[in-house]
Formats: structure tokens, sequence, C-alpha cells
């Protein structure tokens, strides 16, 4: 049974919109450490991992990574970051290669969840969600993302199409 047109209509500026959205929140992420130097020259990237590993918020399986893989090469890793959270925010933003973005951003956002949100070895099983969340809701968006159609509406593809 297929839905009724206006459904689908308000669906779809609903799903666009909320790409937009958080297309512009990742370009607010991006900005500081793209066009600023702290983030990636000036030590922030090393402060948070050992943040992640120091503070307990790395779950035990990703301290070995974060210590042995990822601080020996922190600066590359930090532009990696950056242009990766801008190119994310930018794709998103206006609506071009969407689907490539929120499959990046997938890995992104579970690389943060894994780094940063670990609860503890007692918690319960609720506070592992709970902990995740500022990651965990963004791979929830990258996923809708990818699997639907968001860019169908208020992107630039669509308007390169229509000049066709």
């Amino acid at each position: 049974m297929s839905q009724p047109r206006a459904q689908r209509d308000a669906s779809a500026v609903a799903l666009a919109g909320l790409r937009i959205a958080v297309g512009l929140l990742f370009l607010l992420f991006a900005q500081y450490k793209v066009f600023g130097t702290q983030f990636t020259l000036g030590g922030g990237f090393q402060m948070w991992m050992h943040r992640f590993i120091d503070q307990g918020g790395a779950y035990p399986f990703m301290i070995p990574v974060l210590r042995d893989v990822v601080l020996p090469h922190a600066t590359p890793i930090a532009f990696l970051a950056a242009y990766g959270e801008l190119a994310i925010g930018l794709a998103l933003t206006f609506g071009v290669l969407v689907r490539a973005a929120s499959i990046g951003g997938i890995v992104y956002m579970l690389t943060l969840l894994f780094s940063a949100n670990y609860p503890g070895a007692s918690a319960p099983l609720w506070e592992y969600f709970g902990a995740s969340l500022e990651h965990l809701v963004f791979a929830l968006c990258f996923l809708a993302f990818a699997y639907a159609n968001p860019d169908r509406l208020f992107s630039v593809r669509r308007l390169i199409s229509r000049a066709r």
C-alpha cells in the first residue's frame, strides 16, 4: 500500500530539513578546526585523545588503538577529522554525495562513540545507550540519510538535474 502524495511530500521535506540541519551542525563543528590551528596544530586533538584514554571515556578495546595508532599520528588524523567534518557538513547542506558522506558520518560517529562514551564495565545496559546519545543520534540520522534519498529536495543535485 502506497502513502498518499501529501504524506510522501511532507516526509521528503522533513528528511531534507533534517539533512540540512545536521549538515549545518557539522559545518559549525568543522569551522573552528579548519579555520583555526588549536585543534589541528596546537594540541587540541591530542588533548581530547588523552582525555578519552586517561579519564575512562574510551571503551577498553579502543584504548590501544588511540594510544598506539592515533596518538603517534595525531596531526594528520586531526586534519582528517577536521576536513572530514567539513566535507560531511558541505555534502549534507548542499545535498551532494549525501550517501557517501552519510556512510563516512556513521563510521566517524561510531569511532567517537567507542572512543568517548564508555559508561564503565559495571554499568547497566541502558547506561550504554544513555552515555552514547550525543554520537548515536547522529549515527542514526546518517543511517537514515544513507538508506533514503534525502537529497531529492533542497539540493544542488536536484537543481542541476532540473536545469538539464
